[in-house]
Parts: structure tokens; C-alpha cells; sequence
């Protein structure tokens, strides 16, 4: 039975609380852009400023598999969303103050416990600010009119050959709950700490296969602790995420694996399932 009654709105979202800061010191164009996509069914994700403010929409959320992230987003994670790493020149052309469409784009979202491949039409608009500089990137994202018919195509991403214990160590919160929920998701068994002083109680009451760790911590860094590691668990794999990790780690004094931030879930797996096959290859 149809109803003209008006659709309840959502409740407000306390901006002051995210990275954004308080709504009214926002230029104009940042106030509409996030005005449509709180009020349309369209799935859209926000990139603003040049610190890479991630700002998404309920719509967005239910698409891609972050219904469990907070609302509206947050600074962008160690690991990008599939819309961003896809196609860098559609991201470099939109700064540039491009717009431009790609349809039928396979990307990697979290289905039903596990990622697979799915094809979207993706829609890149500049965001100007008040003097007319690009100040942000608008990504849309519709299912793609070739869904159909690749829908069979479609499989899951693989996951490596063997579940490993991990220890996630990062300080940024957002960043340890996605990499933890990322690793769950991928069939592994992922412990947090958001200090190195918090991960060696950790280590020291369970032996785990891989220390998944960011270098520049506060206090202890994440070389210092992989150090005392390796100390009481010889056998444990490391690896770092950091955006200068692969310089460090090629003069360290111990064996390590990097992942260059950002990176994306290809990436990692790879990264996965080579320490894996590493710890478990011999027993498979």
C-alpha cells in the first residue's frame, strides 16, 4: 500500500567528531557534496583534501562490505578502498580536475565472509572548494550493466593455502580494525595491539605464526619489538606496513617482509601466502 508519509531522516551525523571538523567552517561545495550523498541510494565515497579524508555513504557501505566501519569514514586506512587503487590515472586525472566514467571495473568486496570479485560502473568527479581548486575527489559506484552476464565469471579472491596467527600491531584505531577484519576475512586469526608495549604481553602468552606490524609507532617502535620478538619466538615471520617500509627494511639484521602503504588486498594475499607457504608449504 503506498504511503505519502514522509520518510523518517537520519540521524545527524556529529562531524566535529570525525576528521572533517565542525560543518560550519567547511566551504560550500564540500557542504552539498555531502548533502547528496547522505540523501540518495547511490553508493559514493568522498576523498577530500590532500590528506585523504575517506568520507562514505550508508549506500557505499552496504556495497562494499564495510557496514561495520563507523559512519561517514576516516582518514584513509593503511589499505585503500577497491575504488581507489583500481585506476590511479582516473584519480590523477579527477585531481588534475577531470572527470571521467569507467564501466564494467572488477573490484574485490567482502561477500557472505569472503572477497570476491564484482563488477561496477565508476563515476570520478572533481570537488572544487571555494577559490575553484580541486579540493576533493567524488566517486560513484552503480552495478555495472555487464554484471549480469560476468556474473558467472565472478569467483572468490583465493586465500592462501594455510591460516596463520597473527599479531597486528598499529596505533591508528581505524587502521587495526580494518587490517583485523581484513585478515578474519581471509580465513586467518588476527590479534590487535595498538602499542608494542601492549603486543609483548601478547607474544609472550601465545606463539603465533606472523607479526603484522607498522614501524613508526609510539614508544617502542616496530623494529625495536619484532627485535624482543624474535627474541622468544625464533620462528615468527615479520612483516612491516609503512610508507617508507622497504627502505628500512632491506639493511635490517633480521629477515622481514614489507608492504608498501598504501597497498591493496591483491598485495596483501600475496604477501600472505608466500610467508605461509614459507611456515606450512613443507606440511601441505
Amino acid at each position: 500500500m503506498h504511503s505519502d508519509l514522509p520518510v523518517p531522516a537520519p540521524s545527524p551525523i556529529d562531524w566535529t567528531r570525525t576528521e572533517l571538523g565542525d560543518r560550519a567552517g567547511w566551504p560550500a561545495s564540500l557542504r552539498l557534496t555531502v548533502d547528496i550523498m547522505f540523501n540518495t541510494p547511490l553508493a559514493m565515497l568522498l576523498m577530500w583534501g590532500r590528506q585523504q579524508i575517506m568520507v562514505f555513504n550508508p549506500a557505499y557501505a552496504e556495497l562494499c562490505g564495510v557496514a561495520a566501519q563507523r559512519a561517514p569514514g576516516g582518514m584513509v586506512p593503511s589499505m585503500p578502498p577497491a575504488a581507489w587503487h583500481c585506476n590511479p590515472a582516473a584519480i590523477a586525472a579527477a585531481w588534475g580536475g577531470a572527470s571521467s566514467q569507467h564501466h564494467g571495473q572488477s573490484l574485490p568486496l567482502w561477500r557472505d565472509g569472503g572477497a570476491s570479485q564484482q563488477r561496477l560502473d565508476l563515476y570520478y568527479t572533481p570537488v572544487r572548494d571555494d577559490s575553484g581548486r580541486v579540493a576533493g575527489v567524488l566517486c560513484a559506484l552503480a552495478p555495472s550493466s555487464a554484471a549480469a552476464g560476468a556474473k558467472q565469471g565472478q569467483g572468490a579472491v583465493a586465500r592462501p593455502a594455510a591460516a596463520l596467527a597473527i599479531l597486528v600491531v598499529e596505533d591508528n584505531a581505524d587502521a587495526l580494525y580494518l587490517a583485523c577484519e581484513t585478515l578474519r576475512t581471509l580465513g586467518h586469526h588476527a590479534t590487535a595491539a595498538s602499542s608494542a608495549e601492549l603486543a609483548l604481553p601478547a607474544l609472550a602468552a601465545q606463539r603465533y605464526d606472523l607479526l603484522f606490524s607498522d614501524i613508526s609507532l609510539p614508544g617502542m617502535s616496530g623494529i625495536d619489538l619484532a627485535r624482543q620478538a624474535l627474541a622468544t619466538q625464533p620462528h615468527l615471520q615479520i612483516l612491516f606496513a609503512s610508507g617508507h617500509a622497504r627502505a628500512l627494511t632491506g639493511h635490517l639484521p633480521f629477515p622481514a617482509d614489507a608492504l608498501q602503504k598504501p597497498y591493496d588486498i591483491a598485495q596483501l594475499q600475496e604477501c600472505l601466502a608466500a610467508i605461509s607457504l614459507r611456515l606450512h608449504g613443507a606440511a601441505s
